[in-house]
């Protein structure tokens, strides 16, 4: 199956080109369930034959399994080529007593656990890991990994480390991934961060980024990343159903009717809801990139055919009209992909 290639914005500021889709690659670290290393890397390959560019792990994801199985396929593609953002803040440590145990929400063995770690020592440690599990000699973005409990330690320590490395050129870019946005804004206002991901508070049911996050954001220059477009489920399937999930939660009822009621002005106009739901956050000039999760080419293959959907202009009035969406974004001159 054929799609057009995602194209590319090149940032003023770091001079990194994001795919306007990127490869989310948590479900190379056997989330959920088992993953092989040649569905893995299958899904890498049909990502880059489609024209993703932009690919994003972390130490998190299996315990250090996507970043072995993503690195793995990357290291054969010409360095300058693809962008590669991993994180910090989670080290991996030794877990005596694991073997034989499952980790919690990755299928792998449970001979490592996660160490929250923010000081100096701890990113610089934990980037020098990843680089090995990667196999590569330079990262492009490191974002801190849900700082939410230690937002002071990473402005006093994390940052500072992160930006000695840009300097050092160990790494491109820095910032923060997290599933909030008042922590991103403080450090976008405090730090000199690069690029943000945020995850699920940027999309048809939830648009608290839009209040301060994107445009201090887009005041500043500094890029944003878009991950869990669907919500965790809610906005993934073209008909809603009943048992839902939002926020990693059963779905309140209130949010499984207003996302039918969306998906219903969504067929008028000939747009599915998950189609919908991987536009709207791309048409703010602040976003670089919409990040989705990948395990298989079948996935990869339906995440490049609504990333490339046509989506009127119209669609997004009458949302608006129904009072379903923010009703200021987007505005009616926003340009229709």
């Amino acid at each position: 199956m054929t799609h057009p290639d995602p194209p590319r914005t090149r940032s003023a500021r770091t001079g990194l080109a994001l795919s306007h889709l990127g490869f989310g690659a948590a479900q190379l670290g056997n989330l959920y369930q088992q993953t092989t290393d040649a569905e893995s890397q299958d899904a890498v390959e049909a990502a880059w034959r489609g024209g993703i560019r932009y690919f994003d792990t972390a130490p998190h994801y299996g315990l250090g399994l996507s970043e072995r199985r993503l690195g793995s396929v990357l290291a054969g593609k010409p360095r300058d080529d693809f962008v590669l953002s991993t994180k910090a803040g989670r080290l991996l440590v030794p877990n005596p007593g694991g073997e034989g145990r499952t980790d919690t929400d990755f299928e792998v063995p449970a001979t490592l656990r996660r160490e929250w770690d923010f000081s100096a020592a701890g990113v610089r440690r934990s980037i020098e890991e990843s680089l090995e599990r990667l196999g590569l000699d330079r990262l492009d973005i490191v974002y801190l990994h849900d700082p939410d409990g230690h937002g002071d330690e990473a402005v006093s320590e994390a940052f500072p480390e992160l930006v000695r490395l840009r300097k050092a050129g160990v790494i491109r870019a820095i910032g923060a991934g997290m599933n909030q946005a008042p922590m991103l804004t403080r450090f976008i206002r405090e730090v000199d961060v690069d690029v943000v991901m945020v995850a699920g508070r940027f999309s048809l049911l939830d648009p608290e980024a839009l209040r301060e996050l994107l445009p201090t954001a887009a005041n500043d220059g500094v890029d944003v990343v878009v991950a869990g477009v669907y919500n965790s489920g809610l906005l993934s399937a073209e008909t809603v159903p009943d048992d839902a999930k939002f926020d990693y939660q059963q779905a309140p009822a209130e949010l499984i009717a207003r996302a039918r009621a969306i998906a219903t002005v969504c067929e008028v106009h000939g747009v599915t809801l998950p189609e919908a739901a991987v536009a709207y956050p791309l048409l703010h000039p602040a976003v670089a990139s919409v990040v989705i999760g990948m395990r298989t080419v079948s996935h990869v293959d339906s995440s490049l055919a609504r990333f490339g959907a046509s989506v009127p202009e119209e669609l997004w009035r009458d949302l608006q009209a129904q009072g379903l969406i923010d009703p200021d974004f987007p505005s009616s001159t926003g340009e229709t992909r």
